[in-house]
């Protein structure tokens, strides 16, 4: 029997004034499955993982997660949906005033009602999940951004997500610490966690993906297992990306 996508996503347009940004997009994403979106800037990725995630509205087609449909006009149905979809942003967006812990504790105990000592006991197995157990009580500026980003990561995965974004959570890091973040991220889908990555890191797409979507001018262009994309690209545009990477 095949699975219900986790994912389900037709026609998706979406307009900032008189520029549409995406152009009719079909996607399903399957349980367990790690799609990476790859594509120039401007194609169309951060917006289609903040329609995922319901930050932006979109203007015309369907977008379900876990067989819901998003309706932005529903608050409760809005409410449900994010505490399906985990998102880990390229800024880090950790609350400076609460230590490491507190913001992992922060969405569990406001959103789920989670009861005190049981959301800080979760936060300390996340951390420790993320190779941060001793960092409950760090402050966030006392972090390098490799570990301000595992943090955010950890509190993504608080509330138990179905799915999890990750939009560029590398870009705005050191060199030195991108491989810290992509660690946790590849133990996250070795564990069978849902993934949607936007990253411009090549060969982290090759070793994780099951499927690379490249996107261009609001489109989905090309899609495959990485091995074929990367090795045999279709189209002169994915053709003329890939070259410029080298």
């Amino acid at each position: 029997m095949p699975t219900e996508p986790i994912v389900s996503i037709r026609q998706l347009t979406k307009h900032f004034g008189s520029n549409q940004v995406l152009k009719g997009i079909d996607l399903d994403v399957q349980p367990g499955e790690v799609v990476v979106i790859i594509g120039k800037s401007g194609s169309g990725k951060s917006t289609l993982l903040r329609c995922i995630n319901g930050l932006e509205t979109f203007g015309g087609g369907s977008l379900q997660v876990a067989q819901q449909a998003l309706q932005h006009k529903d608050k409760k149905a809005m409410l449900a949906l994010r505490q399906k979809v985990g998102m880990i942003f390229q800024g880090f967006h950790l609350f400076p005033h609460l230590s490491a812990g507190r913001n992992v504790m922060l969405a569990p105990t406001l959103v789920k009602h989670s009861d005190k000592t049981q959301a800080q006991e979760q936060a300390r197995q996340l951390l420790a999940r993320v190779g941060l157990q001793d960092k409950f009580d760090a402050w966030p500026d006392q972090l390098s951004g490799g570990q301000q980003q595992r943090v955010a990561i950890a509190r993504a995965l608080a509330m138990n997500p179905s799915v999890v974004l990750c939009d560029e959570i590398t870009s705005a890091l050191d060199p030195e610490l991108v491989g810290e973040v992509l660690r946790v991220v590849e133990q996250l889908a070795e564990e069978g966690m849902t993934l949607i990555m936007v990253t411009h890191e090549m060969g982290f797409a090759k070793k994780v993906a099951d499927r690379v979507v490249f996107m261009h001018a609001g489109r989905i262009h090309e899609m495959g297992h990485p091995s074929e994309l990367f090795t045999n690209p279709q189209t002169a545009e994915l053709q003329q990306f890939l070259a410029a990477l080298h």
